[in-house]
């Protein structure tokens, strides 16, 4: 008797989580998403560059430092940019000024 009662196919699991449970957790995604996309919101720079786009660009420019160097890559920024431009090396902001 008590090894039925300690069972746990013996209970329905599904009969124990409330049928309003799907109907809330609608609202909450959608809170979460808005949420997620106010944290990643970044205005936009005046200074030409590569955009943020939720941390894929600083991603983008630090490995294009480190696949190319420091110099090609800083030829390929300002060729794209001109001559001031905004990149991101390390997660760090970083300016490139040449002429």
């Amino acid at each position: 008797m008590v090894l039925d009662t300690l069972n746990p196919t013996h209970y329905n699991i599904t009969s124990l989580v409330p049928d309003t449970m799907p109907v809330a957790t609608v609202p909450i995604l959608i809170l979460m998403c808005f949420l997620f996309l106010i944290w990643n919101h970044e205005e936009t720079s005046s200074i030409p560059g590569p955009g943020y786009c939720m941390g894929i660009g600083p991603l983008i420019s630090h490995g294009r430092f480190l696949w190319m160097g420091v110099g090609k890559a800083c030829n390929y920024y300002n060729k794209t940019y001109g001559e001031f431009v905004r990149v991101w090396i390390s997660g760090e902001e970083t300016f490139i000024i040449s002429k």
